[in-house]
């Protein structure tokens, strides 16, 4: 727990929590535990319970684009249990619930519309006035609360206008999101990819550098070798026993610069930045030539 309230407090923690609740939030408005009434009638007007006998796109015909609903329900179902369960889907409409048992309907009426519980309350109970007389013709029960609607529409008890679907505020958000989302990533790939080329190239341009500065380090230390082969026979003379002051001094100093050029031979093999020694090489071979003169 604590790792995860750790991640949370990090702005992408917060970023990944915000994200999830807005696709909670999509899902649930979007219908993910409606069941199939409601999944229904988020795409359609009308729901018909298999033997009900009602042609479901025609009876979408005759009621179009307004704001009902109508639920034909199997003999003996829960008509309140129907208007409940689409509450969520069929919002901001008129819906009337219907069974028909023992050649008559049996209604129950919802209005999910705004306004105040006294229109509601007419509404839900003239809409389905009328209808008792076409229980074997449903699809002609269907346009008598057509024709019902359009009463409560022009007696104002129903608002008027259209019943439209569109997406819910969370999946434009959700939407707004995966834009952004996509763009900023592309920026963070963009903008890496540039980092990780300019140091790819600083990295190449060291590493060239190191080259060059070791080749010229190396050739440094080739010519000391061979200042200090060339001072070899000197060295031989000067370490005679009837060698003269002078020549014991050179000889002191031949064996100090050799001593300095194996200390350089060794600095060198364990070096990653030879340039660093070029000014020990330059000192060394301004020795070498000073012996030999």
């Amino acid at each position: 727990m604590t790792r995860i309230a750790r991640f949370l407090a990090t702005p992408f923690g917060l970023a990944t929590l915000g994200c999830l609740i807005l696709a909670g939030w999509a899902l649930w408005s979007g219908g993910i535990l409606d069941g199939p009434i409601a999944r229904q009638v988020r795409s359609s007007s009308v729901y018909a319970a298999p033997g009900t006998g009602l042609d479901r796109a025609a009876a979408e015909r005759v009621i179009g684009n307004r704001r009902l609903v109508v639920l034909d329900l199997a003999p003996g179902a829960d008509l309140r249990a129907g208007c409940h369960s689409v509450r969520q889907a069929a919002r901001g409409t008129l819906v009337l619930v219907l069974s028909r048992e023992n050649d008559e309907f049996t209604t129950y009426g919802c209005a999910l519309l705004p306004g105040d519980f006294g229109k509601a309350a007419a509404a839900e109970t003239t809409i389905g006035s009328g209808i008792d007389s076409f229980a074997d013709r449903p699809l002609e029960a269907i346009k008598v609360i057509a024709v019902n609607y359009d009463s409560l529409v022009r007696a104002g008890v129903v608002p008027d206008g259209a019943r439209t679907i569109s997406p819910s505020l969370p999946r434009y958000l959700i939407a707004a999101a995966a834009v952004l989302a996509v763009l900023a990533g592309a920026t963070m790939i963009y903008i890496g990819g540039r980092r990780a080329g300019h140091l790819t190239d600083a990295r190449r341009r060291r590493r060239e550098a190191g080259t060059d500065a070791r080749s010229v380090l190396n050739a440094g230390a080739a010519g000391l070798a061979q200042q200090i082969i060339d001072l070899d026979q000197q060295y031989i003379l000067a370490s005679r026993p009837r060698a003269t002051r002078k020549q014991r001094e050179f000889a002191k100093q031949y064996r100090k610069l050799t001593a300095d050029y194996t200390d350089l031979l060794e600095s060198l093999a364990t070096t990653d930045d030879p340039a660093t020694l070029s000014e020990r090489v330059e000192a060394l071979t301004a020795q070498g030539r000073n012996l030999s003169a």
